[in-house]
């Protein structure tokens, strides 16, 4: 029985969006093994019968002595583990992981890039030094692996600064929805909601969405404004809770919390919106689209590969709360374009991005980064 390890720098990643690739692996026979950083879905991912390791990772920062004891911990653990392909996810599980797995001569690599993140989004000078110090290790840790990326600007750009070459790339458009579990739920009312879910971060747009809000509420319009989610202390692009406390009092906004089911929180909402900088191809907007919800959200990559402006929903120019008060404004005020939009967008969602349609793609890169012989045979063992 081959063995496959995913490795991700959160439990909350692991379980939310590869908990169905690591279901499917099993059903073809593989044993799976799970690492992360201890959190709060460990003992979820167990009981849905994984084996998990724990894997201290800083997420913050870039201390070169602390990096070397990563790394050195992580080539000791793979060499326990003995897998036979290991797939990797966000950023320094990519190029440690990658690195460990090359020095043990591990044979599938596979390597995925969700989204470029605060690191290549944030302009600041200490972020700038840390993104030259990751560009350089993508160069040296990616060699030799297969890389799945979730949207083309993304692919284009390892592509351009040569961290790979354009052979050892594949392009999946995000991890997949369950259609039969987000269906569209028509709602009767005469005060629309609007639903911003993600964690609480700048990146995600946060502030723009609460600030487009204030500007509908001051100009009387009929709406009601919710956020869903929690906060993500370990990203450097996490907002302050004392921010988040601050718009809480201010009341113009609603605050539903974490949400475990979001299907049922989905169905509570009239539109979806979500104002992010840059994405992968962001679940919240494909489980927005299957749930038959129109979307605000802005014209960047990942988020342009789910929403066609006019057709699905409206796509608004990055950290510009005016141009997104006044698309939400537009769907807010007529319910016929939300009904017509929200079945594009369910019907774009069947057919660009099942979650079969993603686990067979991705199975499909594992053909090839590991020997096709040894995957059917042990599909016929499962």
């Amino acid at each position: 029985m081959a063995k496959v390890l995913l490795f991700a720098n959160t439990d909350w990643y692991l379980y939310n969006f590869r908990l169905n690739l690591a279901k499917a692996l099993r059903a073809l026979g593989y044993e799976v093994v799970l690492i992360s950083p201890p959190g709060d879905f460990q003992q979820l991912l167990q009981t849905n019968g994984f084996s998990w390791i724990p894997f201290p990772l800083s997420r913050q920062g870039f201390n070169p002595l602390r990096e070397l004891q990563t790394l050195w911990r992580l080539i000791n653990l793979y060499r326990q583990v003995r897998p036979d392909i290991v797939h990797h996810f966000t950023i320094k599980p990519v190029i440690y992981g990658s690195l460990a797995a090359r020095l043990l001569w591990i044979p599938g690599i596979i390597n995925s890039i969700t989204g470029l993140g605060h690191l290549f989004i944030d302009p600041g000078i200490h972020t700038r030094l840390l993104r030259n110090i990751a560009k350089w290790l993508y160069r040296i840790s990616l060699r030799r692996t297969h890389v799945i990326f979730e949207n083309p600007e993304d692919r284009n750009i390892f592509i351009q600064n040569k961290f790979l070459k354009a052979g050892q790339t594949h392009l999946i458009l995000g991890t997949g929805v369950d259609t039969e579990k987000f269906q569209p739920s028509r709602r009767d009312t005469d005060i629309p909601v609007v639903l911003f879910a993600s964690r609480f971060l700048t990146t995600k747009g946060l502030p723009e969405f609460v600030e487009a809000a204030q500007i509908l509420k001051q100009k009387g319009g009929r709406g009601r404004f919710a956020i869903a989610g929690t906060t993500d202390p370990g990203n450097p692009a996490s907002i302050p809770q004392a921010q988040i406390d601050s718009w809480k009092q201010s009341g113009m906004t609603e605050w539903w919390g974490w949400q475990a089911d979001m299907p049922a929180a989905l169905a509570k909402a009239d539109i979806f919106c979500l104002p992010s900088y840059r994405e992968g191809v962001p679940n919240a907007l494909i489980e927005a689209c299957a749930s038959g919800l129109p979307i605000v959200t802005t014209d960047v990559p990942g988020c342009r590969d789910v929403v066609t402006d006019g057709l699905n929903g409206f796509l608004v120019p990055p950290r510009d709360p005016q141009a997104l008060a006044e698309a939400l404004e537009k769907l807010l005020a007529d319910p016929a374009l939300r009904s017509r939009m929200g079945d594009m967008g369910r019907q774009f969602a069947l057919e660009n991005f099942s979650l079969n349609q993603a686990i067979q793609q991705t199975l499909s890169v594992y053909r090839q980064a590991f020997p096709t012989k040894q995957i059917e045979r042990d599909g016929r063992e499962g």
